[in-house]
């Protein structure tokens, strides 16, 4: 009986210590994760270009972009090193930005080409594949400032009959003007930006 109740109080001790440690995990599970911001890229559609009376109708599926960059995360390389830039997200998947990016390219900037939608009635005899070859920010060195890399390869096909009418490759290295989230975002932006503007003239030149 001695021994029990000299012992009590070590185990009331070791209770509390257990109860302490539940609730310090507890605590730990329900904290907020960082914060993480979001960014869109491509910008909006200005006013519509002004399209000559029968314009080229031209298709085209959403643009593929390599499986480590079509998602929501921005990729980082270094070397032969890859990472996802911490503390930011796409608002979108990057792919659905990218072709929401060069939709809106060609409504305010083509004149003699329409791109048509999968729901309407016109039928195409011109369709574009845009195969994203690369799409990361480039690093010289751990904590340099870096460069946004944008490369696709365009093809411009012919229907029905999907032959290859041309084909392109193209690329913008766009540098960030710091080692920081929002500049590289924006180096983002003015790359699509770019990429996009020269797809539309390319196209309008080719597919006539």
């Amino acid at each position: 009986m001695i021994r029990s109740h000299l012992l009590r109080p070590s185990l009331m001790r070791l209770a509390a210590v257990g109860a302490t440690a539940v609730s310090l995990s507890a605590c730990a599970l329900l904290s907020s994760p960082d914060p993480v911001q979001t960014y869109r890229f491509g910008g909006v559609s200005g006013q519509a270009a002004t399209l000559v009376a029968d314009p080229i109708l031209v298709s085209m599926r959403r643009a593929e972009l390599p499986e480590a960059s079509e998602g929501d995360k921005l990729l980082g390389v270094t070397g032969t090193e890859t990472a996802y830039i911490g503390g930011a997200r796409w608002i979108s998947p990057a792919s659905d930005l990218f072709t929401d990016g060069l939709e809106n390219a060609f409504a305010s900037q083509a004149t003699r080409v329409r791109l048509i939608g999968p729901r309407e009635l016109a039928r195409s005899t011109r369709a574009l594949d845009i195969d994203v070859r690369s799409f990361e920010t480039r690093y010289p060195a751990p904590e340099a400032v870096p460069t946004v890399v944008v490369s696709a390869r365009v093809r411009l096909l012919t229907l029905p009959e999907r032959q290859v009418k041309e084909e392109r490759i193209f690329t913008v290295e766009q540098p960030a003007a710091a080692n920081r989230v929002g500049a590289i975002v924006e180096a983002y932006d003015l790359a699509t930006r770019d990429l996009n503007t020269q797809i539309v003239a390319w196209t309008e030149a080719n597919a006539a």
